[in-house]
């Protein structure tokens, strides 16, 4: 076991996240997680209604007895959802920790901290990781530029975002954006994070509840095999390379604006590359670490391999290269 201040935040055994994903965080997903000592979201805006999210939540109840969360993203939208609607059934289902992500979620941290809910908030950069902390949240997801999903606009790669977020945030810190393996999880340790999330990598497991060719998709992608699209609309999405995604980027440099791209980037169309298989159908989600995932294993092989492997980099590669004074001396005067 790697024991961390978000560990025991959260009362999960291993610093490992999977946070929200939209159309991906279901219950057989999170369940698995939650089982194999991590920590699951159930991705709150996947279920069509508040009362959807209920049984949903009642639904991976039925799947584990360890603790799990659920995801609330606020993003700007012509009709946005109910998310009061949505939080009182996080709220009333009783569950203990929130990842929120978007924007300005103040509302949305007082009213779960009124009932004892533990916040997670999700930030691409210091300066709004400590308006969180401010906020009141319980812990930070810094989200580097290798992210998958929304990097913001400072472009700022988690080599650099994670430290610097570390020497001013105070509460525990998740390292997001790039993380597949145990080398991952030791390097966001060193940075000064309390554990990783990871999307991309859990999106290819075998719980994953999408198409196995996406799955296999991801698996062959390397780390060349993303879009950056909305750059010019300064909402920038790291989305999988594809047929649309080329071609909104394309649009873009021409000068398009979002009604031009509206009926390419629509949710329903990348629900269904999904559900169909086919990665051309619509815009999906991925991130540069494509490049570092190379097998499709359950979460819970997934899980245990990464903390296994992590504690034997600490233990015999790090340790190992540490020379101790007295050591050297006694190597010098033979």
């Amino acid at each position: 076991m790697l024991q961390t201040r978000f560990t025991e935040l959260v009362g999960v055994e291993h610093p490992i996240v999977q946070g929200g994903m939209q159309w991906v965080g279901r219950a057989e997903l999170v369940a698995a997680v939650a089982n194999a000592g991590a920590l699951g979201f159930i991705t709150a805006l996947t279920q069509p209604t508040p009362e959807d999210l209920t049984k949903e939540i009642a639904r991976c109840r039925d799947l584990t007895d360890k603790p799990f969360g659920v995801n609330l993203t606020i993003l700007p939208a012509i009709k946005p959802p109910p998310y009061a609607e949505y939080r009182a059934a996080i709220i009333e289902s009783g569950i203990t920790v929130v990842e929120t992500a978007g924007n300005k979620p103040q509302e949305h941290v007082d009213e779960f901290k009124k009932h004892g809910v533990k916040v997670v908030h999700k930030c691409t950069s210091v300066r709004h990781a400590l308006s969180a902390e401010r906020m009141g949240v319980d812990a930070i997801s810094i989200d580097g530029f290798e992210c998958a999903g929304h990097p913001g606009e400072d472009d700022t790669p988690g080599l650099i975002l994670i430290p610097a977020a570390a020497n001013k945030v105070k509460i525990p810190m998740i390292a997001s954006g790039g993380f597949a393996d145990a080398r991952g999880l030791v390097a966001a340790l060193a940075l000064g994070a309390d554990g990783i999330n990871m999307g991309t990598r859990f999106m290819a497991t075998k719980e994953s509840p999408i198409h196995q060719l996406i799955k296999e998709k991801i698996v062959a992608n390397d780390e060349r095999e993303t879009e950056l699209i909305f750059r010019t609309m300064r909402n920038t999405s790291r989305v999988a390379k594809n047929e649309i995604s080329t071609r909104v980027v394309a649009m873009e440099k021409e000068g398009a604006r979002f009604e031009d791209i509206r009926e390419l980037v629509a949710g329903a169309r990348g629900k269904m590359v999904y559900a169909t298989g086919n990665s051309d159908e619509g815009i999906w989600s991925a991130g540069q670490v494509q490049g570092l995932i190379q097998d499709i294993p359950s979460c819970a092989e997934l899980i245990s391999r990464i903390v296994r492997e992590a504690q034997a980099i600490i233990r015999n590669r790090l340790e190992g290269m540490i020379v101790h004074p007295s050591a050297q001396a006694a190597e010098y005067s033979l």
